[in-house]
């Protein structure tokens, strides 16, 4: 049996050290850890440890919320653990997926998980939208030139060659050709 940690941040201002120190201290052989959101399902560093998975093995976390932030996502990571005769457990929460009282746990800490980050979303959408109503907030600046676009196809250049002169994709040089189009300047 082979104890394997998992720890995750979500952005580069974060570490994991913490995460990392207490996976040790709790016995995992070894800890993979990543950068990514967690709600993001394609995670290579913890695909690379379910594959290694054996039976009897362990994923060890220090809170469910480093594993998912989803209630399916969750389900879907424990049923491949099971799947593998591992079990998975947590170093700050009584979670033991081979009780029957550590995986009803789990089940209620994803849900409250999945719960914050709909929270935390529906914050951050109440939030842009009064920026926007007192002019702060304009978004992200557009990464392409739609005038230098133009004037290459009044030159004469192909939406292929436009897309690779500037770094682009083609999609994008049509998007933009129908709208001047549609909308003539």
């Amino acid at each position: 049996m082979t104890i394997y940690g998992y720890a995750r941040v979500s952005t580069d201002g974060q570490t994991l050290a913490a995460q990392d120190a207490a996976l040790h201290a709790a016995g995992c052989a070894k800890v993979y850890g990543e950068r990514q959101s967690g709600a993001k399902t394609d995670r290579p560093e913890l695909a690379k440890l379910l594959r290694r998975l054996e039976p009897g093995d362990v994923l060890m976390v220090t809170r469910i919320d480093r594993l998912a932030r989803s209630i399916g996502d969750l389900q879907d990571i424990v049923r491949a653990v099971r799947a593998k005769g591992a079990a998975l457990k947590a170093t700050e929460q009584p979670i033991d997926t081979s009780t029957a009282a550590g995986k009803c746990f789990l089940d209620m800490l994803g849900v409250f998980a999945e719960f914050e980050t709909n929270l935390r979303r529906e914050r951050q959408l109440e939030g842009i939208a009064k920026a926007k109503a007192a002019g702060v907030y304009k978004g992200r600046r557009p990464s392409i030139d739609p005038a230098e676009v133009a004037k290459l196809k009044r030159e004469g250049v192909g939406a292929a060659e436009i897309a690779r002169r500037l770094k682009i994709g083609r999609a994008s040089v049509y998007r933009l050709l129908e709208e001047r189009a549609a909308y003539p300047r």
